[in-house]
């Protein structure tokens, strides 16, 4: 066959064609004659348009050689920018004077205007088209809400009124993950279909051309390909366009604004407009609301093209170049590939069929569909949690589901708006739902009101481990009833208090029962040599990336810490409540901050506790101090897990005991927050900050060891918090939490905690991306795959370090 092909998606690309070429091949592979011309840019969403008074014209692309992979799929790290080498092809102005190079067209046109070019002004001498393929897609064309504007169907349907046989080919993608196996098998796929449909192709003109849509699964080879109906689905209430601001275009807008009197007090009652309100200026974006389609398919009955894709089958709708369907009486049917002669011959009966006819049987049931709302907004996380929900969960089990962007002009507060869930899904009691989105998004309501169907990646009340003053009563209240508790030995006790004003610390120390730090501080006064004396550390109670840190050893350091805080706050301490908002590590929003490095939000709640000294050091990596920085999962309510695999955060310079003279607190501070800040300011650091724990040079055992000591105290920890702490840690049965827990070892191998981060800042790892990536493996095959699968699935690198029974299991 000679197949001409078109598409809506434009030349190959990895960003949005990138099947194209692939399909090529294979119809290359299978004998046919291939020639092509597509649209040089994107044109979906466009049907069936041409271009009014425009002149169209085309370039030249050649596709790289058969050597090399097909075009517009992911190139491998070293190839990513090897385009003189052809890499994606390359476009030429003129055609090649050279015989035997394969090249294609690319028109700034519209696909209809692709395949009328296509057929009556480039490849005459290879004979006529027999065939018009147009795709395959990048993404489905299923139901009428889809194909009506389809650019791929617009194709298929201006070569079907040319009165040529055209197929409208679209892989349904579950996940953008461009696996060249899976596309090369729904290529393949594709290409049996389109030879079977041509040599099946009804002589009574019942069909023009078809709307075929293929799964990208793992197994669409093995599966059935059925002949459909299109749904017949609608928008639902409201626009599939966002307001934006309607003064983007800058100061020549506004010139035009008032050249055409906008604004004008009369309100142009001489034109007939007395009493009309003045329109406001908009512009507008589109943003189709995919749910619609997403739920009309759910709650249709089954049998439709929808239906289909999603349970993983091939759809194929016969359809005339009038939008209505036709050949109704295939519906339900398979469609059978041609057999071996030899097993032809072996077959009973001399009215075999191509197509099977529908069985009088019950439909199967859907199964429970997965759809995920992936929202972690952090461009170093989001792939990770998106990587590996693929390499756990067949593609054709879930469908991710795209958040609202983002408009211009929006505040922080109302991007971190909580995003309502049931405005995404089509059905939301269902199917399952998983969310995994910054806390202020989580939609706790949905979680609540669906708890055996929806699962967040968050706990909604956890100020007892999470706010440094809330941990220090946690710890305490519990190793007052637990003396025996591994915490009691392993947490510095710490001072909790609250200062309005730098006058009243004093009474803030008393009024906050500081007995052991007012006690400490006289001790000092009366110790000559600074190596004497008991050193403390200051800490802001809701502050984060090492903020307000401060070393003192006596009551005139200590008040003069927040004498210079208090010259530079401004007015309002900016205290925020005691909401949950504003907890996690790395959040940079909040309270202005002052020259002091400390945000006025911060100032009222602190803690105060003994400084670590001496640390552990390590010569071969510069004597420098580092904490450890350990990932812990919290599953339901719930069992605990510490990730096998710790970072060691070293400080930028080498350790020196705390002293008076100590102003540059690098040496002191392990945060990778202040050493990016200090080498963006001009500074140096001696060598690595970030290394694999269990790559230290450690004496013999103490690694072991200190890993079975974070192991105790984050067990007790977290019952601490479950058990004593109960106004102020609340797991939840349906949702799971990571979290960051710092510890500082001493030089005596002992393993001190230090604090809880939630919402851990993961882009401290560096350049070990592979620990956050394995961890986040490990978190959904711990926390995500029982929720879906209803089994447990093994744990890894994660070791389960408590098992609580709080009467608070999932779906209770």
């Amino acid at each position: 066959m000679h197949i001409l092909i078109v598409n809506d998606d434009g030349p190959p690309s990895p960003h949005s064609s990138p099947y194209v070429h692939t399909l090529v091949r294979e119809l290359q592979a299978a004998g046919h004659t291939v020639s092509v011309c597509l649209p040089h840019t994107q044109r979906s969403w466009i049907g069936k348009a041409h271009m009014i008074g425009q002149t169209v014209k085309p370039v030249y692309y050649r596709p790289p050689p058969a050597s090399r992979p097909a075009a517009g799929l992911t190139l491998p790290p070293s190839d990513e920018n090897d385009e003189e080498q052809g890499g994606h092809g390359t476009t030429h102005a003129r055609p090649s004077t050279r015989p035997g190079v394969e090249e294609w067209i690319l028109v700034d046109g519209t696909p209809a205007s692709c395949v009328q070019i296509g057929l009556y002004h480039f490849f005459r001498d290879r004979g006529p088209v027999d065939l018009v393929v147009s795709g395959p897609n990048y993404g489905r064309n299923t139901t009428a809400v889809f194909a009506l504007s389809s650019g791929t169907l617009g194709g298929a349907l201006e070569a079907a009124v040319c009165r040529k046989r055209a197929v409208a080919l679209s892989y349904a993608f579950f996940s953008r993950n461009h696996d060249p196996e899976i596309i090369a098998a729904a290529s393949r796929r594709g290409v049996r279909v389109i030879e079977a449909l041509w040599r099946d192709w009804p002589a009574d003109g019942s069909v023009d051309l078809y709307s075929v849509n293929v799964p990208l699964v793992e197994d669409v080879e093995d599966k059935d390909v059925l002949f459909t109906g299109m749904l017949q689905n609608y928008w639902g209430e409201g626009s599939c366009f966002t307001e934006v601001d309607g003064s983007v275009d800058g100061e020549v807008e506004d010139e035009e604004r008032i050249r055409e009197g906008e604004g004008d007090p009369s309100g142009g009652e001489e034109n007939g407009g007395k009493g009309l309100k003045p329109h406001t200026h908009k512009h507008f974006k589109w943003s189709p609301r995919f749910t619609d389609v997403y739920r009309s398919v759910e709650e249709a009955p089954p049998g439709n093209d929808g239906w289909a894709v999603k349970e993983g089958f091939t759809s194929v709708t016969p359809l005339k170049a009038n939008f209505f369907q036709t050949a109704t009486h295939l519906h339900g049917g398979k469609l059978q590939f041609a057999v071996p002669p030899a097993a032809e011959e072996a077959s009973t009966g001399p009215d075999s069929s191509p197509v099977t006819r529908p069985k009088q049987q019950a439909d199967p049931q859907p199964r429970k569909h997965l759809y995920a709302l992936i929202n972690y907004e952090d461009d170093y996380v989001q792939p990770l949690i998106l990587s590996a929900l693929e390499n756990l969960l067949p593609a054709g089990s879930y469908t991710l589901l795209q958040p609202h962007p983002h408009q211009p002009g929006q505040t922080t507060q109302e991007k971190e708006k909580e995003i309502s869930l049931a405005s995404f899904l089509p059905n939301p009691s269902a199917n399952l739902v998983l969310q995994i989105s910054p806390y202020e998004s989580i939609d706790f309501e949905f979680a609540a009101a669906h708890e055996r169907t929806c699962l967040i990646n968050s706990y909604m009340i956890r100020k007892a481990l999470i706010r440094k003053h809330f941990l220090t009563a946690t710890v305490d209240s519990w190793v007052s009833k637990h003396p025996d508790s591994i915490l009691a030995s392993h947490v510095k006790r710490a001072e909790a208090f609250e200062v309005d004003f730098a006058e009243f610390l004093e009474d803030a120390l008393v009024d906050g029962d500081a007995f052991d730090l007012r006690a400490s501080l006289e001790r000092n006064e009366g110790k000559g040599e600074e190596g004497e004396k008991e050193w403390w550390i200051l800490k802001p109670g809701m502050s984060d990336r090492g903020q307000g840190i401060r070393l003192f050893c006596s009551m005139g350091e200590l008040q003069g810490i927040f004498d210079g805080w208090e010259e530079g706050q401004g007015e309002g301490d900016g205290e925020d409540g005691d909401g949950e908002e504003g907890e996690e590590e790395g959040d940079e929003d909040g309270d202005d901050e002052n020259g002091d490095g400390i945000m006025t939000s911060h100032l009222r709640h602190f803690v105060a506790q003994p400084y670590i000294h001496p640390p552990l050091l390590l010569e071969a990596l510069g004597n420098r101090k580092f904490h450890l920085r350990v990932y812990v999962l919290a599953v339901g309510g719930m069992r605990i897990y510490v990730y096998r695999d710790m970072l060691a955060l070293f400080a930028g310079t080498e350790y020196r005991a705390p002293s008076f003279e100590t102003e540059d607190l690098g040496a002191h501070l392990t945060n990778t927050c202040l050493q990016q800040q200090q080498q963006q300011d001009g500074g140096e650091t001696k060598g690595e900050v970030v290394h694999r724990f269990w790559d230290l040079p450690l004496a013999e055992g103490l690694a072991e060891d200190v890993f079975k000591q974070i192991c105790a105290v984050t067990g007790d920890l977290f019952e601490a918090a479950a058990r004593g702490m109960m106004v102020h840690f609340q797991p939840l049965g349906n949702a799971f939490e990571v979290y960051g827990l710092d510890f500082l070892v001493d030089d005596q191998g002992v393993a001190w905690l230090l604090e809880v981060n939630a919402f851990p800042d993961f882009r401290q790892t560096g350049a070990l991306k592979g620990v956050v990536g394995g961890f986040w493996e490990g978190v959904l095959r711990v926390a995500v795959l029982p929720f879906v699968r209803g089994d447990d699935d093994k744990v890894g690198r994660l070791v389960l370090v408590r098992d609580i029974d709080l009467g608070r299991r999932w779906g209770s």
